[in-house]
């Protein structure tokens, strides 16, 4: 018998019928003699349909009031899931953030979780209850109710797994598992068994949507496994764990990532001496810009460029920015492009094996597919190319890689 706690997300409960069918799930498992902690979205569309409902009412509503409103959406889920298990005969209670003592800090609408009091949920499995939590909230030292942001339920499960000791976190969703790449863009993409946190950061990091970030690091920091699986669908999922060694999957490469949303700018004719780039970043972060790839080309007379990416939601308001820098710095000009993307291959096989990089170029060459920027990180390399490329790039990378054959070992 098993601790497992399981998350199920906005899709999973979108309706009665499918709050229904996550009661059978949970039952099937019960079943088999393990212990369920469940922890749930609100219905998929609740969360934005509160939200326009406040803008209604305040053009900037205060973050304090936009928690108390939009935890509401998961409180709906939580009994709406509990009324099904018992209706199935299965004990079950629910509770909001605030009641299972999940402490977060001030920050309204994007809390980080300090602490989870665990004794309220130990005493309910004790009695045979299947234990259904709000994800996505908290509250604070003072009792307010906080909202922990994008990912939030996430990673209330794998906090509540942290801190239950459970065996493992499943985190149920619409796709049955974490695959070498999108299969809307790669047939051939095959899903993986096995995966390091590691890998799985950098992926997330890098576009894929399977997992928000935060969990995947809160699941790295205290080593609780995590498994994807189809809510719709029965499988294995994909395991996701500390684990590096031969057994795992043990590919030179794990996956192709990508991320559309990218956009470049270039300043150009930047006076060449040092501090040049404190001087260029320093104001896109004070605008709150996360800036991604850096390059610096090499000088002459006296000058040199530096061009950058940003999310492309963040393109415009760069722009603004850097054409004042440039003016101040004495810059010669500013050039932008939206219709980029970042395309990169992740597997933790690269640490000890050279000339992975050459080969992706040398796939890309062939493809005749012009890189703009690169960079790596031990266990990654990415590349910027023109948006029109991707599906291009992503396909003829998974071929030349050879990730849809299963893994015979370090190449």
């Amino acid at each position: 018998m098993a601790l497992l706690v399981q998350k199920y997300g906005g899709t999973s409960v979108g309706s009665v019928e499918r709050i229904q069918h996550v009661a059978d799930k949970i039952i099937a498992m019960r079943k088999q003699g393990h212990d369920i902690v469940v922890a749930v979205s609100a219905m998929s569309g609740e969360t934005n349909r509160l939200i326009g409902l406040a803008k209604e009412m305040q053009a900037r509503p205060s973050p304090r009031e936009m928690d108390v409103l939009v935890s509401t959406g998961e409180q709906v889920t939580i009994a709406l899931l509990a009324m099904a298990l018992e209706e199935r005969g299965q004990a079950a209670r629910s509770y909001t953030g605030w009641q299972v003592r999940m402490h977060t800090d001030s920050s309204h609408t994007k809390a980080r979780i300090e602490n989870i009091d665990g004794d309220k949920i130990h005493s309910d499995l004790a009695e045979g209850r299947v234990v259904v939590v709000a994800g996505f909230q908290g509250a604070d030292q003072e009792n307010n109710i906080t909202t922990l942001g994008r990912g939030g339920s996430d990673t209330t499960a794998v906090a509540l797994a942290a801190a239950l000791k459970a065996d493992e976190c499943q985190i149920y969703t619409d796709v049955d598992g974490v695959y070498t790449t999108d299969p809307r863009v790669e047939p051939n993409a095959r899903r993986l068994e096995k995966i390091t946190f590691e890998e799985m950061l950098e992926m997330a990091s890098l576009g894929s949507k399977i997992l928000q970030i935060r969990a995947v690091e809160f699941a790295g920091k205290y080593n609780v496994p995590l498994r994807v699986l189809s809510t719709f669908t029965d499988g294995e999922g994909t395991l996701i764990s500390l684990d590096e060694d031969a057994e795992m999957e043990s590919a030179l490469i794990s996956g192709i990532a990508f991320n559309r949303d990218e956009a470049q700018l270039t300043i150009s004719g930047v006076p060449d001496h040092p501090g040049i780039a404190a001087n260029i970043l320093s104001p896109i972060s004070e605008a709150n810009i996360e800036v991604d790839m850096i390059v610096q080309n090499v000088g002459g007379e006296g000058l040199t460029d530096f061009t950058f990416t940003v999310h492309r939601n963040d393109f415009e308001k760069t722009e603004e920015v850097l054409n004042s820098v440039a003016k101040e710095i004495g810059a010669k000009q500013v050039v932008g492009d939206q219709q980029i993307v970042k395309v990169s291959m992740v597997g933790v096989g690269m640490r000890s094996h050279a000339g992975v990089a050459s080969k992706m170029f040398q796939i890309l060459a062939d493809e005749n597919i012009n890189i703009r920027m690169i960079s790596t990180s031990e266990i990654k390399v990415s590349v910027v190319i023109d948006e029109k490329y991707l599906e291009l790039a992503v396909r003829a990378l998974h071929a030349g890689l050879g990730l849809e054959n299963e893994p015979e070992g370090l190449q």
